[in-house]
Parts: structure tokens; sequence; C-alpha cells
């Protein structure tokens, strides 16, 4: 008879075998032992088959694809293949904590909709700092969109989600795919997307699971992408998301691509645009106004030593406690991941 694991781990990757292996191990390190682990390497890539392959577990399953498609490509096929009811995506310089998919099933379980998009906090790791994200987690009726996009402060990590986080119903990933092409927030794109479904709510593990590596001296395309691509991807979806989301995600996460032009017609662009389309605030136009006015290295700088200084890892909740209860992680600060 034929194995059928509780979860499938999807981890695409291409010619980062040291890499791909540390992701892999640390999820054979789980707790949780019913799993899978599919492997889509994206392209012809004999180092890491051959890396993967001195792993020597029988739950690790690589599917090797002709040719470069990208993250999202990727990260379909292996829902495609996968073979349990559960599918957790993995990027593969993340690494999870041993009890990640133990503690996520059990927010699962106490979900009330049948398609629970379950999350977590994760530590931040720079080369300079590591702290909590994110700082919150949403609240009774708040617009996921909102959560996701809207700062309290002039930096971003209020409220966060990203792909090592996610763990939902295998079909409810095939039936919302990732969008192939989109080369940034794909997690945000495809959140908004799947939690416009009425059987779908988004939950959040409260204690951090995932360690994001955020290595700004090793290339990552997720940095690269250009600032026109991502605005026609945002008015693309208008219609999913608010109005005071679509201002906060053009003057911030489109702004911060934008800004190295150092062109004043684009700066009027996205401006008008975020006002045309959406509801700005008064956090919104400061942030703005920071992200043109002060390079990218130093507001990175003054980040990473404000969070190290203040923030505090949430311990911990208990097996009682609510999957939605927030956690304080020094909310009065901000934090500029990546932009």
């Amino acid at each position: 008879m034929a194995f059928t694991p509780q979860v499938s781990v999807v981890v695409p990757t291409f010619a980062r075998p040291s890499l791909v292996t540390r992701a892999v191990r640390s999820v054979l390190a789980q707790t949780a032992t019913d799993i899978e682990v599919i492997v889509v390497v994206d392209g012809p890539d004999a180092a890491t088959g051959a890396a993967l392959a001195e792993i020597g577990d029988p739950r690790v399953r690589v599917v090797e694809l002709p040719g470069r498609g990208g993250a999202p490509n990727a990260r379909n096929t292996g829902i495609r293949e996968a073979r349990a009811p559960w599918t957790a995506l993995l990027d593969d310089d993340d690494e999870w904590l041993p009890t990640k998919l133990a503690v996520q099933f059990d927010v699962a379980r106490r979900s009330r909709v049948s398609s629970p998009v379950v999350a977590s906090r994760l530590i931040n790791k720079t080369p300079r700092a590591e702290f909590v994200l994110p700082r919150r987690l949403p609240e009774p009726g708040e617009p996921i969109s909102e959560y996701l996009t809207v700062r309290r402060g002039l930096f971003h990590g209020d409220g966060f989600i990203q792909t090592s986080t996610i763990m939902a119903p295998t079909e409810l990933l095939r039936r919302v795919p990732f969008t192939v092409g989109l080369r940034r927030q794909q997690e945000l794109d495809w959140t908004v997307r799947a939690t416009g479904h009425p059987d779908v709510e988004l939950v959040f593990a409260a204690e951090p699971l995932v360690l994001w590596h955020q290595d700004e001296d090793r290339p990552r395309i997720s940095l690269s992408s250009p600032w026109e691509a991502q605005l026609a991807w945002l008015q693309g979806i208008r219609p999913l998301i608010t109005p005071r989301a679509y201002a906060a995600i053009t003057m911030s996460i489109i702004s911060s691509m934008a800004a190295p032009t150092r062109s004043l017609r684009v700066f009027r662009l996205l401006l008008a645009e975020a006002r045309r389309h959406g509801s700005p605030g008064l956090v919104d136009y400061l942030t703005f106004a920071q992200i043109w006015l002060i390079p990218p290295a130093l507001r990175h700088r003054v980040r990473d030593r404000i969070l190290a200084r203040r923030t505090v890892r949430p311990a911990p909740p208990s097996a009682t406690a609510s999957p939605s209860a927030a956690i304080p992680v020094a909310t009065e600060l901000g934090a500029d991941v990546g932009r």
C-alpha cells in the first residue's frame, strides 16, 4: 500500500546545494514525522541532486524541471506532486524550528473554517541583528490586506506573512496556485487571493517557528524586481484589497523598489496613484518620504540597531492559548524588512 503522509513539504531550489540541504534537514528534524519532502529543482542542476542524495532519507523526493520557471512555478509543481492532505512551503534558504509542523497542526485543529491557512511568526536573521516578525497578529474583523500592508509606524513588519511559514490544505493550494512570473510579494498575492474564498481563514501560531535568513550580501531575486511590473501586479489585484492597503503598498513596497531611480517623475506618479485609487494616511506619507529621502543601507542599519536592542521574543503560548492571540513584540517599533 502506498504511503500517504500527513503533510507534504515543498521546497523550490536552484544552484544552492548547501542551503537547500540545510533547509531539508530542518524538515527531517521535525517532531511531526509523518511527512514527505518534495524538492523541486528549477532546472538542470547536478550539484543539488548529488547533495540531496547524500541525505539518504526515503521521505525526500526530488523533482527536476527541464528549464527555469521561477519559484512560483516550482511551488505549483511541487503542490501538484503532493500526496498529503496538507502542504507546507519552505524556501531553500530558510529553516524550520523542530516543532513548527506540530504547533501548526494544533492551530489548524482549532480553526473555525474548513480551509485554514496556518502561518506563524518567524525570527528574521540579518547580518547585524535578529528580531521577531510579525510584531502583532490580526485583530478580529481586520481586513487581511490591511493587516499585511498598513503600517502603524514608519517601518514594515506590524503585520506580515512569509512563504516559509505557510501551511494550508493541498486542495486549497491547487485551487489557488501561485502567480507564475511574479517576482516579489508572492506570499502577499497568494494570501489575498486565497482568503477571498469563503471557506478560508488566515490563522497564526503565536510563537516564531521559522528562521528567515536575510543575507543581504547574497543575491536575491526578490530584491531585484522592476517596480513597473510590481505596479502592474498591484493594479491587477486592486478589486481584492482595500483602499488603505492599496495606498500602503504603493507608498511603501513599490516605492522602495522605485526610489533608487531618484526620478521626480516616478515619485509623482506613485504619489498620484496612491491618492487616486487608495486612501493614504499620515504614516503612509511619512513612510513614502523616508523611503525616497533616506538611502536603503542607512534605513537597514537603523532598523537593526533599534530592534536588536529592544525586541523581545514572544514566549511559546500554552496549549490552550488562542491561535490568534497577539503577543506583544516591540509593537512601538518598526522593521524595514528589505525595504
